[in-house]
């Protein structure tokens, strides 16, 4: 926990390093796609003002000035399979997202989606020092939350305070400088698989680049995708990529809960493939020109050219009904919006005040998805594009570049995390110590 700690407040200084030197990359690392955006920050007295790590560390305007993806290889359900052909497609976009620049980058900010994520809720609780609340306050209460066992072979990847309450007057968002006796938290964890983490960090080292950041994909879309009063009001973002769908919940401006289904737009390229008996290739191409979930009396008339380079004049002659090929996609994006269903009553959404539901990534622009979506998910649903910044171009405003957008944001306007304090050094070893005991209690 101490090592991880040290870690992630060591990727915050080197990010803002990066900002005052004026440049720093995006890397989305999907099953599908690898998209790299290059910002250039304006580099401004702004950063001066923080002295050390301090809360919100460097907020700062930018500009995309490169872009570039390629076709993801090494990468299933958001984790990397095989190093070196993940290393050489990292390697293959953001050489092209410096050319285009024309600029070196050396720090990166990726952001992954898979890796078996897990939610805690955590609450801390402590008597204040003075009579107003302070930065070493805020550090101490978060100190103070009891991080539950999660297991051996897990990393924390979010750690954020959510909600403030001091003296019982709840909701605050920011309680440095005012007055009370006795302040608490609640604070959001989310915890990963390690090995993803270290393979995704181990990766970008060998393509010769410094990792500055890393966040989970389903919290940068939701950043991306949602407006500021679904944010605020409570909202879920589902995010359908290639090989694993991203799920997370924001209420307050924060995010409270994540998780991620193992299947995405990828699997049902994979029915395709297997109920026509053509290559992934050409199932990709008709699930993009022809595909659809909801079908209508047109559609058994409707015959798609299947196409093929087999040198089998008959085979590659063959045609098939569109109502045949919505009869093969649907079953499976039923299944992918039932387990986010699942996920999401688990989660106890259906308790929150607003239960928008946005549907973003890749493999929301089935037609006819947002219909079928309602009727399964139960609630109001609408489909959600990134938001705007500046020098983005028109080819990367679509829905599968929410996480990368997201990135952006979160790498310009970072929300607080437990690691931009400075945690009292008495806290430290006591919390080992802790653990310590509780190992010779239970083992012995």
């Amino acid at each position: 926990m101490i090592e991880l700690y040290d870690s992630q407040r060591a990727m915050r200084n080197m990010r803002k390093a990066a900002m005052q030197r004026g440049v720093v990359a995006i890397l989305d690392v999907g099953s599908s796609k690898i998209a790299c955006l290059v910002l250039r920050f304006d580099t401004s007295d702004r950063l001066a003002e923080f002295d050390g790590i301090g809360s919100l560390a460097g907020q700062s305007g930018f500009r995309v000035i490169g872009t570039a993806t390629t076709r993801s290889r090494g990468v299933r359900f958001g984790e990397i399979a095989s190093m070196g052909e993940t290393e050489r497609a990292i390697r293959t976009v953001v050489q092209a997202a410096q050319k285009m620049a024309q600029v070196r980058v050396d720090h990166v900010i990726a952001c992954f989606a898979g890796a078996d994520p897990r939610s805690y809720g955590l609450a801390g609780q402590v008597e204040l020092e003075g009579t107003t609340v302070s930065e070493q306050d805020i550090a101490r209460v978060l100190s103070s939350c009891d991080v539950p066992d999660f297991g051996f072979g897990r990393e924390v990847l979010h750690a954020q305070p959510v909600n403030f309450a001091l003296d019982h007057r709840s909701g605050l968002v920011d309680p440095r400088g005012q007055i009370g006796q006795e302040l608490s938290t609640d604070m959001h964890m989310l915890t990963v698989d390690a090995l993803a983490i270290q393979n995704l960090a181990h990766c970008v080292k060998r393509c010769d680049l410094e990792l500055a950041g890393i966040a989970s994909s389903s919290y940068v879309a939701g950043i991306a995708a949602l407006v500021e009063d679904e944010q605020e009001l409570g909202a879920a973002c589902i995010d359908l990529g290639g090989g694993s769908t991203g799920i997370s919940i924001f209420m307050k401006k924060h995010m409270i809960y994540a998780d991620a289904v193992r299947m995405g737009g990828d699997h049902v390229t994979g029915d395709i493939s297997m109920g026509l008996q053509v290559p992934m290739a050409t199932a990709e191409r008709i699930k993009t020109f022809y595909g659809g979930v909801v079908a209508t009396g047109m559609d058994d008339r409707e015959m798609i050219q299947i196409g093929g380079d087999t040198g089998d004049w008959e085979h590659d002659r063959r045609t098939v009904s569109r109502a045949e090929l919505i009869g093969i996609m649907r079953p499976r994006v039923e299944e992918i919006l039932e387990e986010a269903r699942a996920r999401l009553d688990a989660a106890g959404f259906d308790h929150l005040p607003s239960q928008q539901i946005v549907l973003t990534g890749g493999a929301s622009q089935i037609p006819g998805l947002d219909g079928l979506a309602a009727k399964i998910l139960g609630q109001q649903v609408r489909l959600g594009r990134p938001l705007r910044v500046h020098g983005l171009p028109q080819a990367a405003t679509g829905p599968g570049f929410a996480a990368a957008v997201g990135l952006c944001l979160f790498a310009a306007h970072p929300q607080d995390e437990w690691w931009d304090f400075e945690i009292p050094v008495e806290r430290l070893p006591a919390r080992s110590l802790q653990r310590a005991v509780k190992w010779f209690r239970d083992n012995w």
